[in-house]
């Protein structure tokens, strides 16, 4: 992806990202994302589907949408890779910054369910 279609992408609050189970049916999922560096990076739970989706798979296709998933954009193939924990401490704060205070909010539920977040890089 160039950086001119990043810069287009960075424009949207949410980008569909498409996971793909074994059997290879795509399951589309509407995140929060930033790009940091020339990739897109977005946060979830370890024990999510997306995640199990990925270990098994790391082939995604994301396009910008909205908040229901409605598709705003093409879609783009992309790979994906598990952050380090210094890209993971880069990237929570600047999700923070892009979505303030429902960031926080949803951190504090995750906290109240224990989940476990991971960061994740999708290179395009």
């Amino acid at each position: 992806m160039s950086a001119d279609n990043l810069s287009d992408l960075s424009k949207f609050k949410y980008i569909n990202i498409e996971t793909f189970r074994k059997n290879g049916t795509g399951i589309r999922t509407p995140i929060w994302f930033i790009i940091y560096e020339g990739s897109i990076y977005f946060r979830t739970d370890v024990n999510s589907g997306k995640v199990k989706r990925i270990k098994n798979n790391p082939h995604v296709r994301i396009a910008p949408c909205d908040i229901r998933g409605n598709l705003k954009g093409d879609w783009f193939d992309g790979k994906v890779k598990f952050a380090d924990s210094t890209e993971s401490s880069i990237v929570y704060s600047l999700i923070d910054k892009k979505y303030g205070f429902m960031a926080t909010l949803i951190r504090i539920f995750n906290k109240i369910r224990r989940t476990k977040p991971v960061v994740i890089a999708i290179s395009i």
